[in-house]
């Protein structure tokens, strides 16, 4: 699939107010930033030349009212601007946004949430418990085997996350993990191929991107291999079997709609014993120069202008 076959065009007048959400009181803020320049550049190279860019603050409503913005585009990531907190105020001022909308953007944020979704619509998962951050753990990881992956429920861009392989490391990782002020996940360890996929939806359906491979120079991916230059080597399109290729893309569209999203999300895989399993859904994919959906999006023959352009057409999607 290409621009040729899927052909993308303007649904939004290029003269409307665009804003173009970054930042906020994230731990993913600066690399909200980043993605918001870059859709910004985007955004006026396709013609948009009312766009601009704006630091989400505790007066982003006033800001917003008070310079009649028309359509926002949200390139939040982390708390606040993708866990529905965003939309829910966007939608009481009335004013079309991009993704998700609060009910799939607060799910998919809550990765215990996001897989008892999963659950019931069938689809693969690892085992995993939810520990409350303030209960004694020990009784709820019996069940499951070593080595363990920690995820703080609620946060991305793998911060919190630790791999323990011990009951020694499992006590001092789970105080650190702890520390975002979350519940934690603890995930059995699978090892094999780490992937994700983009789905997109415009208006002739939803589709799934290329499929991304990721191996690290680091034992996961973790936050050193996604933002350091150099640290992890992307193989596009994936090293899969036709057959598997199917699979990941096929649960990838069912993912994102056992979950009600909208717009753009992206879906991570382990991809274990010719079982592909979900990780985790992400409704605000990075769109820095180093991010996974601009990437999966251009090996399949969609620019980085192209891709804002569709992902900008699904503002109001979500109403």
């Amino acid at each position: 699939m290409d621009n040729n076959v899927r052909k993308i065009k303007k649904v939004i007048d290029e003269n409307k107010k665009i804003a173009v959400l970054c930042g906020g009181p994230s731990s993913e803020a600066e690399i909200s930033r980043r993605s918001g320049k870059n859709v910004l550049k985007a955004l006026h190279n396709l013609g948009y030349a009312n766009a601009e860019l704006i630091e989400v603050d505790k007066n982003i409503a006033k800001t917003l009212q008070e310079k009649n913005i028309d359509i926002v585009y949200n390139a939040m990531h982390g708390r606040y601007g993708e866990d529905g907190c965003i939309q829910g105020m966007l939608e009481v001022m009335g004013i079309p946004y991009t993704g998700c909308g609060v009910m799939s953007s607060s799910v998919c944020m809550n990765k215990e949430y996001t897989k008892n979704i999963l659950k019931e619509a069938g689809i693969p998962l690892i085992k995993s418990v939810l520990v409350r951050k303030d209960e004694d753990y020990k009784e709820k990881i019996k069940e499951l085997k070593y080595p363990f992956m920690l995820k703080p429920v609620s946060e991305g861009s793998s911060i919190g996350m630790y791999k323990v392989n011990s009951e020694k490391e499992m006590e001092e990782c789970f105080q650190k993990s702890a520390k975002c002020g979350q519940d934690i996940m603890v995930e059995e360890y699978v090892q094999g191929k780490s992937l994700t996929v983009g789905v997109l939806e415009d208006a002739e359906g939803l589709f799934a991107t290329e499929i991304l491979e990721f191996r690290t120079k680091t034992e996961w991916y973790d936050y050193e291999a996604k933002y350091t230059p150099g640290m992890t080597e992307f193989i596009l399109p994936a090293e899969l079997s036709a057959e598997m290729t199917k699979k990941v893309k096929d649960i990838a569209v069912k993912a994102f709609k056992a979950c009600a999203c909208k717009g753009v999300s992206r879906v991570d895989f382990m991809v274990c014993n010719d079982e592909a399993f979900v990780l985790e859904i992400n409704t605000s994919p990075g769109m820095t120069d180093l991010s996974d959906l601009p990437a999966q999006s251009k090996a399949m023959g969609i620019d980085y202008d192209s891709l804002v352009q569709i992902i900008l057409n699904g503002a109001g999607l979500n109403k």
